[in-house]
């Protein structure tokens, strides 16, 4: 099963793991050791984050680590940046409303 990135972030669990990986490769039992979960259960949120391409897993030696793949986040940055210029519209034209409000009030 294919899964997308916005199904991998809507996890508070798997956004974790995806910032733990960012400052630092880990293998699976050191993303496991940062959790109060079991280890079948980080396992199971490492796999939805591989299957969505956000970690790779490579084995080095005995070890398998887990590495962050971040430029699939832009997919999510993508989808944001309507919304950004939305809102940046929305608080400009509030930033107007109240200089121009403040003006007046200055008048009287």
């Amino acid at each position: 099963m294919r899964r997308d990135v916005f199904q991998a972030i809507a996890d508070p669990t798997r956004r974790e793991i995806i910032n733990l990986v960012a400052k630092q490769s880990l293998t699976p039992n050191g993303v496991a050791d940062s959790f109060n979960v079991s280890r079948q259960a980080i396992s199971k949120h490492i796999r939805i984050l591989t299957e969505c391409g956000l970690i790779t897993i490579t084995q080095q030696g005995r070890e398998r680590y887990c590495y962050i793949q971040a430029a699939k986040l832009d997919e999510v940055s993508d989808w944001l940046t309507g919304f950004r210029k939305i809102w940046d519209n929305r608080f400009d034209k509030l930033d107007n409303l109240l200089t121009k409000m403040q003006s007046k009030n200055k008048t009287k």
